[in-house]
């Protein structure tokens, strides 16, 4: 017999051997239905397992998080199976779940958007036969026997160092796959494929390109209804889609991938963010450099960027000698501090820049204005002694928040990503100093009661991180601003400052971006407001509809007014109907939309109305103007 414990801590007897099916049986027919997997101990397992000596049990259903993996893994199983039929010649390498559903990787000619619906078709039919998804296990000379004709399969195999190899069976399709899985196909009710993207063999651009298939599944065809529904209201607030829409960037196949070039309105917004930035960190105690996009290689061989990122990296060769286009500008604020000797009266000393970047992105990554491969960073270096660490990382800290208060942004929590000490090359090998700084930003965090995540395997190569979490509007969990502390970048440049003994200490680090990427904030704004910017930060605050031609010369008089005030204005002064004009002044998503007619031209007033209709009717032009500047003024 062996004892089996419950997740409530309950205990139970069964039969050694008994499978998690069997349990689930005996706690309830309902539980037996709905089981997709079970969790022994520490692993997740196949539902028909046996438990052989005593555990504890847990039966997953999709009500679980771990259960759901299962489900969505097992639906990519699925469609790999329907596409082998439909596709014979289609080769098969790696079908992962992945955040918002699942996508098989296969070496195809480029499928079209009307194959998704024949695979579609062919995965409901397997699904009704209810084929059993079944492990074996076999040697790994069987398994290379196998999958003779797949290279990429053979490849994996070869990689792996057990002698024993996990495979799936259902019905006529075999996979290789550690699993575990849904006992049959029947129980993936609900799916659907829903894009296709180009993806390189283990994310190398030297490998093959392979075709990608993305699908998510659910276990009620309810439950996949109003997931269609959440995407179709998440598209119409896409940045990608409502960006160009309201012509604020567009894209360039020449130019190429990851390179968005922004509009004149696009590239106000962007101005925008800059200087609030600049300015509100120039009142908190910032010096701001201006340091090259280019460096030799030799700056980031120093700091160990080169080491760790170089596949990230734009790296040249310029006349025999080794260039690279900056990704970060650590190493270049660190050599203006090293330029002269620093005493501990000079100290903290907060470097920020608001820099071009540049990061190698892989093309299956890049994603409209979230991941791009040139991009401005609200980027800074605090350089502080060690008994200022505490002080000025709760600085940071409270700008952080005070630029999340202003941009509108309540729907984000914090990370703190620790490293891994059994990941050595990822990582600066240094385990007493890593846990000396993970130790001190813990200690920082809790003193202030701050709510986070923590997470190992997150940190940056050089120490640990605060990170500042959002989901964009399909779900997607995505960092947008961070703080980090250093221990190791100030030994490896020998930075320096004179104490009150007169000798040379170390300083630390804080490495930290205030509003991040302005590209990236600029795509979390947009879908936030679904392009109904505050009114500080639209690109066209005001528009003037002149009714008629005799109408135009007063409609110019405000528009030089407002504009000479600071006010972002347009005149639209067509011979068109006004509710035309006011349709197209709404579709902008411009805030104030004026109307002037004969009554406005003779009374000296503006009629007013914002872009959601709301008719606030006359006003004189300087109480109108008055109100927009405190509006803008007040970032509200």
């Amino acid at each position: 017999m062996v004892i089996v414990t419950f997740p409530d801590g309950s205990t139970k007897e069964y039969e050694a051997g008994t499978t998690g099916l069997k349990i689930a049986e005996d706690i309830s027919q309902g539980l037996a239905q709905n089981a997709v997997a079970m969790k022994l101990n520490d692993d997740v397992v196949d539902i028909n397992t046996p438990v052989a000596e005593d555990a504890k049990v847990k039966i997953l259903t999709t009500k679980d998080s771990e259960g759901m993996e299962v489900f969505r893994h097992s639906t990519a199983h699925l469609m790999a199976h329907a596409i082998t039929e439909l596709y014979p010649y289609a080769k098969l390498t790696i079908g992962p779940v992945v955040e918002e559903g699942f996508y098989y990787d296969m070496e195809h000619e480029a499928f079209k958007s009307e194959d998704l619906k024949k695979i579609e078709r062919k995965m409901h039919e397997i699904m009704k036969q209810k084929q059993t998804m079944e492990k074996e296990e076999v040697t790994k000379e069987k398994a290379l026997e196998i999958f003779k004709d797949n290279e990429y399969k053979t490849e994996m195999i070869n990689d792996l160092e057990d002698e024993t190899i996990t495979i799936y069976r259902q019905g006529s399709f075999v996979d290789l796959c550690r699993g575990p899985h849904v006992p049959h196909t029947g129980m993936i009710k609900a799916f659907k494929l829903t894009k296709i993207a180009g993806a390189y063999w283990r994310g190398d651009s030297k490998n093959k390109q392979l075709q990608r298939i993305y699908g998510i599944s659910f276990p009620t065809k309810d439950e996949l209804k109003e997931y269609i529904k959440m995407r179709e209201e998440a598209e119409k607030r896409d940045h990608n889609k409502l960006g160009r829409e309201l012509g604020l960037f567009i894209t360039s196949d020449i130019v190429g991938k990851g390179l968005p070039l922004f509009t004149p309105k696009g590239a106000i917004m962007k101005m925008m963010l800059r200087r609030f930035i600049e300015d509100e960190e120039l009142k908190r105690g910032y010096q701001y450099t201006s340091t090259p996009v280019l460096a030799k290689s030799d700056l980031y061989k120093l700091s160990g960027h080169l080491d760790h990122y170089r596949e990230s990296m734009f790296v040249f060769d310029v006349n025999g000698e080794e260039m690279v286009l900056r990704p970060m500008t650590c190493p270049h604020q660190f050599m203006i501090y090293k330029s002269q000797l620093r005493s501990y009266k000079d100290l903290p000393i907060r470097y920020a820049e608001v820099a071009d970047l540049f990061r190698n992105e892989q093309s299956g990554e890049l994603h409209g204005l979230i991941r791009i491969r040139q991009f401005s960073l609200a980027d800074a270096h605090i350089i502080c002694r060690p008994d200022q660490l505490d002080l000025e990382f709760e600085g940071v800290l409270d700008l952080v928040q005070y630029v999340m208060k202003t941009l509108g942004f309540d729907n984000y929590w914090y990370r703190f990503s620790k490293w891994d000490p059994n990941n050595k090359d990822k990582y600066i090998d240094n385990p007493e100093a890593w846990e000396l700084s993970q130790n001190m930003m813990k200690e920082i965090l809790d003193r202030l009661r701050l709510e986070y995540d923590e997470v190992d395997d997150e940190a940056a190569f050089y120490g640990p991180k605060l990170d500042v979490q959002m989901r964009n509007v399909y779900g997607k969990e995505d960092t947008i601003f961070t703080i980090q502390i250093d221990f190791a970048l100030p030994e490896k440049f020998d930075m320096t400052y004179e104490g009150e003994d007169n000798k040379k200490h170390r300083p630390m680090v804080i490495h930290r971006s205030s509003i991040g990427c302005l590209e990236r904030t600029l795509a979390m704004l947009i879908e936030k407001y679904a392009g109904k910017f505050p009114l500080w930060i639209s690109p066209v605050q005001v528009k003037i509809l002149a009714v008629s031609d005799k109408h135009n010369d007063y409609s110019a008089f405000i528009k030089e007014k407002l504009h000479n005030a600071g006010v972002r204005v347009e005149l639209d002064d067509r011979a068109e109907s006004i509710p035309k004009k006011v349709r197209n002044a709404q579709m902008q998503k411009i805030n104030y939309i004026l109307v002037v007619g004969d009554k406005e031209q003779e009374n000296q007033t503006v009629n007013v109305r914002t872009r959601d209709n709301v008719v606030h009717g006359e006003k004189k032009i300087d109480d109108f103007l008055s109100e927009v500047l405190d509006e803008i003024r007040e970032r509200r």
